[in-house]
């Protein structure tokens, strides 16, 4: 089965994650073909805008945390999922995200790249990492920060809350809250994006993206990220998570 479906339309690209069995988690192989793909797609003239949408009625819920749960900080460091995320920020064309169900970790971090954000009535966002023992990787408390402010982003990072789609506009988290799903909405919204002028339409997001994240503090929250890998209380969140009961983390 393929992770990653790809559907082209008139100037306009739809991809979906397509690990439905698993809420589609983002695996490393998930990620690099959403790279990759991107990475395509950023050269090629019929493509104007792309819209990224979950199978079977969610985002993504989060990192595959089969992979996290052996992961070492020296790995991290060197972890190919680095250049992916890297290469799905610097994707220089409107970017849409259509939100339905869990976006959660690092879903929700994948989300928060987007430049226009969608939801649906389903969706669940948060980033619940520090329920693991750790704290968002790939920048996406720094972009909370950015979208919502700094009592709302903490108030989601350190209590682990996840919201809904009503608060996740008021706060606003989305650009659009719809009340069924939100891949109709973002499919008319990547056509319209898409019959706009692109020169402009790729320099306002480049603008926009710069104006934001110029001064966020992504090393230092990746650093912190790679640190808390080597952590008892990582090991303990995740075994935890997997016998769905409450971690008993002791600050080692």
């Amino acid at each position: 089965m393929d992770v990653l479906l790809v559907d082209h339309f008139a100037g306009w690209t739809r991809l979906t994650l397509n690990r439905p069995d698993a809420t589609n988690a983002l695996t490393t192989d998930l990620l690099s073909a959403l790279a990759a793909t991107l990475d395509c797609l950023a050269t090629n003239p019929s493509c104007h805008a792309v819209m990224i949408c979950g199978a079977d009625g969610n985002f993504a819920a989060g990192a595959d945390v089969n992979e996290i749960a052996a992961k070492t900080r020296d790995q991290a460091i060197h972890d190919p999922r680095n250049a992916a995320w890297s290469s799905i920020r610097a994707f220089p064309k409107p970017l849409i995200a259509a939100v339905d169900g869990f976006a959660l970790g690092g879903g929700l971090e994948l989300a928060l790249m987007a430049d226009l954000m969608v939801v649906g009535g389903t969706a669940r966002l948060g980033l619940p990492e520090s329920n693991l023992g750790l704290i968002p990787g790939a920048g996406g408390g720094q972009r909370l920060l950015a979208r919502i402010g700094p009592a709302r982003a903490a108030r989601m990072v350190l209590t682990g809350e996840i919201i809904d789609a009503a608060q996740a506009e008021a706060w606003g988290l989305c650009a659009w809250r719809v009340a069924g799903s939100a891949v109709d909405e973002a499919e008319v919204l990547a056509a319209r994006i898409a019959a706009r002028a692109p020169l402009a339409m790729n320099a306002a997001k480049r603008a926009l993206v710069n104006g934001a994240e110029a001064r966020l503090a992504f090393k230092d929250e990746r650093a912190g990220f790679e640190a808390l890998l080597d952590s008892a209380d990582k090991t303990e969140g995740i075994r935890a998570f997997r016998e769905r009961r409450k971690p008993e983390f002791r600050g080692q």
